[in-house]
């Protein structure tokens, strides 16, 4: 029997089935699935398919797109056929740049105004949260010599499955061991089971994020029109071109006029026509 359920899932996917496959999820997600990942993408599903008792990928791809589906997997779907990797201070020369440059600049133009509003930001796609706790980390450390201002942070994903772990704030602690030690103190609490290793962020910090479920294909992102900083890192690899742009003309459309929009270290909005002008490396501000 062991030899028999192995066999059944070595097959191969037809091209029929991928072609719809691909097609759907571009539609419903944006997320592109080229031919050239036909066997990765099995392999992944075939994890799927195992745990739902399901033989065959025809049979998994009907399940996948009828109602049941639609409402139990195809986020699990999305979370094993994309990766979820990401770290504290991933990109530090972002949060370097952010400090030293945009806080400082954004600080002055609020007295000017009187601090009317808070400095919004938004990490999009922020996975399992390791994103924006740092954005709270650093925003935080920053008020310490600008008390006066204020902000609040937005972060998104498309998986309700991180999002859920983002907002409990818990990660394994060596998952922690990029943050410096005097900011673990101030800001993680640590398990007190000696058996699960893990730390928290203490409640005052996990209260300045409020996460959502966002798609980019939505044709309305809900969030406020006037974001000052955009973190989307790492998740425009997952779309074509043209998608790409369209996702950032909403982005833009988000934005605040002088707001900065953070990409990941491999992408660029180079031949997009967008209302974004690069200064620095991955880094963009709406014209």
């Amino acid at each position: 029997m062991e030899a028999q359920v192995y066999n059944i899932y070595k097959q191969e996917m037809s091209k029929d089935d991928f072609s719809r496959l691909s097609n759907s999820i571009y539609r419903l997600c944006g997320i592109s699935l080229p031919e050239v990942k036909k066997t990765l993408i099995e392999g992944r599903i075939r994890k799927r398919m195992k745990q739902l008792e399901i033989n065959t990928y025809n049979s998994y791809i009907n399940y996948l797109f009828s109602d049941a589906g639609m409402e139990n997997e195809i986020i699990p779907f999305i979370d094993v056929v994309t990766t979820n990797k990401t770290d504290f201070f991933r990109e530090s020369v972002h949060f370097d740049f952010l400090t030293e440059t945009i806080l400082p600049e954004l600080t002055k133009q609020g007295k000017k105004i009187g601090w009317k509003k808070p400095l919004l930001f938004w990490s999009a796609g922020c996975s399992t949260g390791e994103e924006p706790y740092t954005l709270a980390i650093v925003l935080n450390e920053f008020r310490k010599i600008n008390s006066d201002y204020q902000f609040d942070i937005f972060a998104s994903d498309i998986s309700t499955e991180v999002l859920s772990k983002a907002s409990m704030g818990i990660f394994e602690m060596e998952k922690a061991d990029v943050i410096p030690i005097e900011l673990k103190k101030k800001y993680l609490l640590k398990s007190k089971d000696p058996n699960k290793p893990h730390v928290r962020f203490i409640p005052e910090l996990r209260r300045q994020i409020q996460f959502s479920r966002i798609n980019f294909m939505d044709d309305n992102y809900d969030l406020p029109d006037n974001l000052d900083v955009v973190f989307c890192r790492n998740v425009l690899i997952y779309f074509d071109k043209a998608t790409q742009e369209k996702v950032l003309k909403k982005i833009s459309l988000k934005m605040t006029s002088g707001g900065f929009l953070f990409l990941g270290h491999s992408e660029t909005i180079m031949g997009m026509e967008l209302a974004l002008k690069r200064v620095a490396s991955t880094i963009y501000r709406k014209n």
